[in-house]
């Protein structure tokens, strides 16, 4: 501790690990004085320190000595800086003026590239107001660097003033010097280059020695905003990908390059400063998973301004057409007392949208066999009973054409050795959708699908994740879900008749009501043979129904259910919205 303090250092704590604290060598000249930039390590034998703004380093026990230190090779400061008229000719053919070769020291020289000396540009890299680099272009764009030297930003040294006075500490990203040069005769300080520029291949690898420049000068981790302008070729993407790696997306945008051209310097020169300058203005946050702009739906936004969206689609009933259309990516939420009918009904509905609209559905529905889930369909498809009763059953020849109609537009999913889980399903309609181009999807019931709760997890929750990864599943894949539900153990009223449920009632959660688009209850009057079916949620009204109810009887003869014609609207807004 007190060889801490003696190098000025004072921590919050002194316990064994990392804290950040200002720096005793810089902060008190900086324009914010109260940013912590030392990073202090506190080891069992010792501690380690590293300022990541003026890059002051040190330790002090016996754990100092396992910091590593590389001693850099400074290269001379050459006598003469001038430049001869023709590299000043051929910067001006770059539209990089006299002026900022000048304040950038560039100079010409002589160096050897394998055969013999030959005249080169040099591009000088300073650090903290000293030459520590120098880079060498022979004029076919040869390069090299001084051997041992030090890695830096090119313009580093501008950066850090341009920060100084700056509120928002942003950096512009080239790939090399004459990029560099290029923003800044159009105004831009705060650009800078790495010595190596950009490799074909995007590794990722800390260790990777192109990218020493930024472990040199760590305080550029602090950036507020980084615009990134690679070249738009293989390299210049791969470079991108770095960058962005090290930064985080959330703080990286990346600058559009002006059509046929192919980098900073080339736009400055075939197309002039205010096209450069605009390039910077247009530069875009880099797209971050997950999280959207208006822009990225623009779109679909005028689509459905046109009207050229996704329509819904008739229930093949023109009564319940009222109230409720099927919509694609829509989940449905379908509920009533046991053996009223819910079932039943989907399973028309089906048929209907089958006939009338040509789609497909996978049928998770383990209630019921599937030989007779398949027996109850093909009444709905010929109006027929498949059984013997007092009216005329279907004959085999009937049978046989529609089973060819249920082998074109079903396909039944089953788990024959355990309660599947729901992602165990999802994966299985994945797979129809895939395969087969379903566009419904039925699980009947929830109750029989595993509901084992990971860890703590309460029913509500559970519940919750697995109508969220419902309805994910739906809008990913464009298609519409039944999920039947049964409600909660109710109770007759003083009449003796047990009351239509809300999907307030279904057994669980009051997310069923809450997350579903669609809210259904079928509920039957068996005195009366009268079907009720009630729109009790419709997510956007207008759009695909409303709140209301129709009537529908049960013909006992061909198992397919009528319309009566009368229709209710309903306001159930109040009590269930």
């Amino acid at each position: 501790m007190e060889k801490l303090i003696e190098q000025g250092i004072r921590l919050k704590h002194y316990s064994i690990g990392n804290q950040k604290v200002t720096c005793p060598k810089c902060s008190h000249a900086r324009r914010n004085k109260t940013e912590p930039c030392l990073s202090v390590t506190i080891k069992p034998d010792g501690a380690v320190w590293k300022c990541h703004h003026c890059e002051w380093f040190g330790g002090v026990g016996d754990g100092s000595k396992k910091m590593e230190y590389k001693n850099y090779k400074k290269p001379q400061t050459p006598i003469n800086k001038e430049l001869p008229n023709g590299s000043i000719e051929w910067f001006a053919k770059r539209a990089i003026s006299k002026t900022t070769i000048e304040q950038f020291g560039i100079f010409r020289t002589e160096q050897s590239f394998g055969n013999g000396s030959e005249g080169v540009i040099a591009f000088p890299y300073h650090k903290d107001g000293e030459l520590v680099n120098v880079k060498y272009r022979t004029k076919d764009k040869k390069f090299r660097q001084e051997k041992d030297a030090e890695r830096t930003l090119f313009n580093i040294d501008r950066l850090k003033a341009h920060w100084e006075t700056s509120e928002i500490k942003d950096v512009i990203f080239v790939e090399g010097e004459m990029d560099v040069l290029s923003l800044y005769e159009v105004g831009y300080k705060n650009v800078v280059s790495l010595p190596d520029g950009a490799s074909k291949n995007a590794r990722f690898d800390e260790a990777d020695k192109r990218f020493e420049a930024l472990k040199n000068c760590t305080w550029i981790n602090d950036a507020d905003k980084v615009l990134v302008f690679t070249d738009e070729d293989e390299a210049g993407k791969a470079l991108q990908q770095e960058l962005v790696y090290r930064f985080g997306k959330d703080r990286c945008s990346i600058v559009p390059m002006s059509r046929g051209c192919k980098d900073a310097n080339d736009i400055l020169v075939t197309q002039g400063s205010d096209v450069l300058k605009r390039c910077i203005e247009l530069a875009e946050p880099f797209p971050i998973d997950g999280v959207f702009t208006a822009k990225n739906y623009e779109r679909e936004v005028f689509d459905i301004y046109d009207g050229n969206t996704q329509k819904p689609v008739s229930t093949g009933f023109k009564n319940l057409d009222q109230y409720y259309k099927v919509m694609p990516s829509t989940f449905t939420v379908v509920t009533g007392v046991p053996n009223h009918g819910k079932s039943n009904f989907i399973d028309q509905l089906m048929v209907n949208l089958a006939r009338n609209e040509g789609w497909k559905f996978a049928i998770f529905s383990p209630e019921h066999s599937t030989p007779n889930h398949i027996r109850r369909l093909a009444e709905k498809v010929v109006g027929q009973p498949f059984d013997l009763g007092p009216t005329e059953r279907m004959n085999k020849d009937t049978l046989r054409e529609a089973l060819k109609f249920l082998d074109k537009h079903f396909h039944f999913i089953e788990c024959k050795d355990n309660i599947p889980s729901i992602d165990w399903l999802l994966q299985k309609a994945k797979a129809s959708c895939v395969q087969f181009g379903v566009k419904g999807v039925l699980f009947d019931p929830y109750n029989e699908i595993d509901s084992k709760r990971d860890g703590n997890k309460r029913e509500d929750e559970h519940i919750r994740d697995l109508i969220s990864n419902c309805k994910s599943f739906c809008r990913t894949h464009n298609v519409a879900m039944w999920m039947v539900a049964h409600p909660s153990k109710m109770q007759r009223n003083q009449d003796g008749v047990i009351p239509e449920p809300s999907l307030y009632d279904v057994s669980g959660s009051a997310h069923w009501n809450n997350m579903a688009d669609v809210g259904l209850v079928v509920h039957r009057d068996f005195e009366n043979n009268e079907t009720k079916v009630i729109t009790r949620k419709v997510r956007e009204q207008g759009l695909y129904g409303s709140i209301g109810q129709c009537f529908f009887t049960y013909n006992l003869a061909s198992h397919v259910y009528e319309e009566i014609d009368s229709i209710e609207p309903v306001n159930y807004w109040n009590e269930h919205n």
